[in-house]
């Protein structure tokens, strides 16, 4: 971009302003801090970046132009000048029926997809009536235990006309069978269906621990996914490989990156060793990151990110389809920075982390309700929290130009430095045996904690502020409207699920589960079984127990 000479004297005069003019300020008024640091990683922050901190760049092999590699400025050749990113706001009511309300209320407000949340007992395999449900009915999401449910929360919903986002990990592919089923009652044909399932088992082992089954037969689960979709339902993202649970945990940014990546490598190498080819599954692979609240880091981040993976799908895998190469990501502000205190304080950190994250390029973006550090969100905090990505996208200008910050000398300097800082660790977790022995050895779950550790004192002994809670805090009255959960959905959930029992063909039912016990002890896909099996109206429990008395159930601390 510059000759050496130009460079040269950049640095001469930028010895000399600092001499000249920056010291005798400094020596007379001071700074603030005596040194200033990146958010997560450390690295020191300079007083002003200059061509001379991008000297290296080459703008066609380290940039390039959006939609064509390395992606590092998206890629869409049109940004979102095309059209916006998804507006998806998560959600899960309770019941079905709840749920069906909330997702009508949200796309009359504007909101051009859905996200799904479930409840924990769905999230681990068990229908509500089952003993291990005791209490949790309802309380995370909603509680899914039948395709009757899916029928409910998708009743006047038309699923060519929605992208469905579903937060759903070891029984993803149940859930999955049970949206495709909802899709060929209305008529839809496969190839219409367009959404996402989590399908992430691995960060399961290292950050949220929703597993069910050890990790052979989850990938196994996960390949059968991948395969199925790849000619059945094309255009729904087979997996969204998750930082954004490591970032939740405590991570660094560049570790949010490096240890998402690497569980994506594990999901190829599975893959290819099942025998697909990395062209026709790669493409739908999806990522999922946290949006922080220092902007220029977050930005910097996703950059890095996206060049980072092309790369990897290149040289690792020689992926030839561009599409193989792309980094297509949700993005979710950072929950773990809601404060309890003065909840109308997050509603500023989500618009900064939203504004990263758009900045940034994200796909599609969920923006958390102000009060969602105290429960769930009210409906007056889900309308502000969608109004402030609609803001966004039709008031501040942010969406008229792609990538306003690339250009950057201080935004391209942190992307190469995230960059380089990732390669680190993915090579560090390579030297390990890759991702699965790191996760296995309490490796990768030792760096997030050590971090999440060090944060914490910073907030206790006051080196990092928190406005509201360490700084800046104020006497507090009255109490908040707080969405809670009626514990009659328990019972009345439970009277569900025994009513789809008492009216459905039983014969069927165990036909469809036997077939299933006998294609999961073979090497057959297990997709087909799954879809025939909900269609049934067999449980999301009775299901997973089948898959349990074939695959056993992982147990912490036991082998990966």
């Amino acid at each position: 971009m510059f000759d050496p000479d130009e460079l040269d004297d950049i640095r001469e005069a930028k010895a000399r302003w600092e001499a000249e003019e920056v010291q005798p300020t400094v020596d007379r008024f001071g700074e603030r801090k005596e040194t200033f640091t990146t958010d997560t990683e450390g690295h020191e922050v300079d007083r002003l970046y200059t061509p001379a901190d991008v000297a290296d760049l080459d703008y066609e092999a380290d940039l390039g132009f959006p939609g064509e590699a390395p992606y590092t400025r998206g890629v869409y050749s049109t940004g979102y000048r095309g059209r916006l990113w998804t507006m998806r706001q998560y959600a899960g009511m309770g019941t079905a029926a709840e749920t069906n309300e909330r997702f009508h209320y949200l796309l009359e407000q504007g909101q051009t997809g859905l996200s799904m949340a479930f409840d924990l007992p769905t999230q681990m395999g068990y229908d509500s009536d089952d003993a291990m449900a005791a209490g949790e009915v309802g309380k995370t999401g909603v509680a899914i235990d039948s395709l009757a449910d899916m029928e409910t929360v998708f009743e006047g919903i038309p699923l060519d006309d929605v992208s469905t986002s579903m937060t759903i990990n070891a029984p993803a592919a149940v859930l999955l069978a049970m949206y495709i089923a909802v899709g060929d009652q209305q008529g839809v044909d496969r190839e219409e269906l367009r959404g996402t399932i989590q399908n992430d088992v691995l960060k399961e082992y290292i950050a949220r621990n929703t597993f069910i089954y050890p990790p052979e037969p989850s990938m196994r689960l996960i390949t059968d996914i991948f395969e199925f979709c790849a000619t059945e339902v094309p255009n729904f993202n087979t997996i969204s490989i998750s930082g954004y649970h490591i970032r939740e945990a405590g991570s660094t940014a560049a570790q949010e990156i490096a240890f998402t990546l690497a569980d994506g490598i594990e999901y190829v190498e599975a893959a290819i060793d099942a025998g697909l080819d990395v062209d026709d599954f790669a493409p739908q692979l999806s990522f999922f990151f946290a949006a922080y609240n220092n902007v220029f880091e977050e930005v910097a981040k996703f950059r890095a990110a996206r060049r980072l993976w092309a790369s990897i799908m290149e040289e690792r895998f020689g992926a030839e389809d561009p599409k193989s190469k792309q980094l297509k990501f949700h993005t979710q502000t950072a929950g773990s920075t809601l404060t309890a205190q003065q909840i109308e304080n997050n509603v500023v950190r989500v618009a900064y982390q939203a504004l990263a994250a758009v900045l940034g390029g994200t796909q599609s973006l969920h923006t958390n309700g102000k009060d969602e550090a105290i429960g769930l969100p009210t409906e007056q905090s889900v309308r502000t929290a969608l109004r402030t990505q609609q803001i966004l996208a039709h008031e501040s200008g942010a969406a008229d130009t792609i990538d306003p910050l690339g250009g950057s000398y201080y935004v391209e300097s942190l992307t190469d430095e995230l960059e380089a800082d990732a390669r680190d660790l993915l090579a560090d977790i390579d030297d390990r045996g890759g991702m699965a022995d790191a996760i296995e050895s309490q490796w990768v779950q030792r760096q997030i904690q050590d971090v999440a550790f060090e944060r914490q004192r910073e907030q206790e002994d006051g080196e990092r502020v928190i406005v509201g809670v360490n700084e800046y805090q104020v006497e507090e009255e009255g109490e908040q409207d707080i969405e809670e959960v009626d514990e009659a959905i328990e019972q009345a959930q439970q009277e569900s699920v025994a009513a789809v029992r008492a009216d459905r063909d039983d014969e069927a039912v165990e036909a469809a589960l036997a077939a299933l016990e006998d294609a999961a002890r073979g090497e057959e896909n297990l997709m087909p079984y799954l879809v025939d099996a909900v269609k049934t109206y067999a449980t999301t429990g009775e299901i997973c127990d089948v898959l349990r008395d074939v695959f056993g159930e992982y147990q912490p601390g036991s082998s990966l």
